[in-house]
């Protein structure tokens, strides 16, 4: 087939997009079997962190801090729930403010999940200090795209 004359800007190996997209679609496939040990899947587990930062948060509290919105974590929420790892009980302040807490089962399933950054760590083959700077570059580059939007 022939070599068509694609400007070097629209190269998909040119691209930041791709890079950062192909990266977080490997490093989610290397989470799986760790977290299909913890019975979670990746948005679980980022929920449960949050979750086993401070336990007590609200439902918006929590979309704020995975950058996401309400409504699609309530789903999460409520499978989350169904597995007995937290409890969802309305406010009595505010009967619109959902509150979420662990419970002994979402607790204990901490102490499992301790060993995952272990092993993602290793996986990367890159030290601590590199993926430290890794993570501050990127979370400059989302801080500076989320003001664009």
């Amino acid at each position: 087939m022939p070599r068509s004359n694609t400007c070097e800007q629209l190269r998909l190996d040119n691209q930041l997009c791709f890079a950062l997209y192909s990266t977080s679609l490997a490093m989610t496939k290397v989470y799986k079997p760790l977290l299909q040990a913890l019975n979670l899947t990746y948005p679980q587990y980022l929920a449960m962190l949050v979750l086993w930062e401070g336990d007590g948060i609200t439902v918006g509290e929590l979309s704020q801090r995975l950058l996401t919105d309400p409504g699609s974590v309530t789903p999460l929420l409520k499978r989350l729930e169904a597995e007995g790892l937290l409890s969802r009980t309305r406010s009595s302040a505010d009967e619109r403010v959902v509150e979420l807490r662990l419970t002994a089962k979402g607790r204990t399933l901490q102490q499992q999940a301790e060993s995952v950054p272990a092993c993602i760590l290793k996986t990367t083959e890159q030290s601590i200090d590199q993926l430290l700077a890794l993570k501050q570059e990127l979370v400059s580059l989302r801080d500076s795209l989320h003001k664009a939007i």
